[in-house]
C-alpha cells in the first residue's frame, strides 16, 4: 500500500510541476502577446504531445489516470494558446 501512495505523491508533484511551468508563459503570452523568442515548432510539438498524454491518462483501463489527464489538458490548452498567438503574430501581424 506505501508503493501506491509514494507513486501518487509523485505523479500529482510532477503535474503540480509541469502545470507551473507551463502556466508563466502562457500568461505572459497572452498579456504582452509577444512572441518574439518563442519556437513554433516547439510549441506545436508540446501541444501534440500533451494531447497525447490525456488521451492515455482518459482512456487508460480500468480507472482514469486522473494525474496525467488533467495535468495535460491544461498543459495542451497552454501550448495551443501560445501556438495560436504566435501564428497570428508571424503570419498576419507582422505582413
Amino acid at each position: 500500500m506505501e508503493q501506491v501512495a509514494l507513486y501518487d505523491v509523485c505523479a500529482y508533484a510532477g503535474s503540480i510541476a509541469i502545470i507551473l511551468g507551463y502556466l508563466p508563459q502562457a500568461i505572459q503570452t497572452i498579456r504582452t502577446r509577444n512572441t518574439d523568442g518563442i519556437s513554433m515548432t516547439a510549441f506545436l510539438m508540446m501541444a501534440i504531445g500533451a494531447f497525447g498524454f490525456m488521451l492515455q491518462g482518459f482512456l487508460h483501463k480500468p480507472d482514469i489516470i486522473w494525474s496525467i489527464a488533467i495535468t495535460n489538458l491544461i498543459t495542451t490548452i497552454c501550448s495551443a494558446i501560445v501556438f495560436v498567438i504566435k501564428v497570428y503574430n508571424d503570419y498576419f501581424k507582422k505582413k
